[in-house]
């Protein structure tokens, strides 16, 4: 039976704080994950419209094996200059790969479309994402707010509001995974226009209201929601994530823990993977529980990472708050 770890957060797993920046004129922020130490890392992308930096260094067959930092950011392509504040900020602190005498922190990011959302985006000669970036990187610690903040902060689902999520799931095997997620999708996270989640039948303790699935099943659940007048008119949607395990893994390993949590997003999004979104997942498999899995028990690790990434993304659309100039209302104003 799956257990919640003690914060419900992606930092029930050791090695790992989370912090993030939110401008709300902007209607934008950035959420960065900080690894205490060198951690291994991989990525997958399955949407089709992704927005990326450094991704291509987790491959497995690439030489750097770690990272110190990953960042998910709203702005846009405008918001891949996150990574360069958090990167200055590890810098600040002798953090990073040492080439040559130097030290370079490796920070892979990601972007989600938050342009078109309300908010400000007349920001002058240069978009505000590089401090912001900073600022997240200097506030991460353990415990962290969801919902309406960070990269979460400007998103949309169709016909809600989005948020940053984020759960835990504490494996019979010892280990600790967590998942946290950006969710800003072309889909809806709920069945039809009701207040009840896809991801209802994983989820734990009622952490996103225990309605579970309406009963009857609405006649146009089977429908996709072609809610109007928000940022998918554009092609600009995605969400974007990050699960982590306390496990030893290898690069390959971690990548297949990616590929593995966008299962997640199958079972709490409806459509996912779209054209229109750059859906994607890093992983970061920290290794401090000293726990390498058997054959039979990284099965149980690649389906909590589904199961969890499910909950955390239904978890930050339910903790959404409402705000100036919306353009959708938020889960918790949904009346059935």
């Amino acid at each position: 039976m799956f257990r919640t770890g003690p914060r419900n957060l992606i930092t029930d797993v050791a090695g790992l704080r989370v912090g993030n920046a939110s401008d709300a004129r902007l209607k934008s922020g950035v959420t960065t994950v900080l690894c205490d130490a060198p951690t291994v890392a991989g990525v997958q992308i399955l949407g089709g419209a992704p927005g990326t930096r450094e991704t291509d260094l987790l491959e497995p067959h690439n030489s750097v094996d770690v990272v110190h930092a990953v960042v998910l950011s709203g702005g846009s392509a405008f918001g891949l200059d996150a990574a360069s504040g958090v990167q200055a900020a590890l810098r600040e602190r002798g953090i990073g790969l040492e080439v040559g005498g130097f030290r370079v922190p490796i920070v892979p990011s990601a972007i989600l479309f938050d342009l078109r959302n309300g908010g400000d985006k007349d920001w002058g000669r240069y978009p505000p994402y590089r401090e912001l970036g900073y600022e997240a990187a200097q506030t991460a610690t353990a415990d962290f707010q969801l919902g309406t903040i960070g990269a979460g902060t400007g998103a949309l689902t169709s016909g809600l509001k989005g948020g940053l999520g984020s759960a835990s799931t504490l494996l019979d095997s010892g280990v600790t995974i967590g998942a946290l997620a950006a969710v800003n999708p072309t889909g809806s996270v709920t069945v039809s226009r009701t207040r009840h989640f896809w991801a209802a039948p994983f989820e734990i303790g009622g952490e996103f209201g225990g309605l579970g699935y309406p009963t009857p099943m609405p006649d146009d659940a089977r429908h996709r929601d072609k809610h109007v007048g928000r940022q998918m008119e554009t092609g600009g949607n995605t969400t974007i994530a990050v699960i982590a395990t306390d496990a030893v893994l290898t690069k390959a390993a971690a990548k297949r823990l990616a590929i593995s949590a966008h299962d997640g997003f199958v079972r709490a999004i409806w459509p996912t993977h779209t054209p229109a979104d750059g859906d994607l997942v890093f992983a970061l498999a920290t290794g401090t529980s000293g726990i390498e899995l058997s054959a039979d028990a990284a099965i149980d690790l690649y389906a909590a990472a589904g199961a969890t990434m499910a909950r955390a993304i239904s978890r930050g659309v339910y903790a959404a708050t409402p705000a100036e100039n919306d353009l959708f209302p938020v889960w918790s104003s949904r009346l059935r």
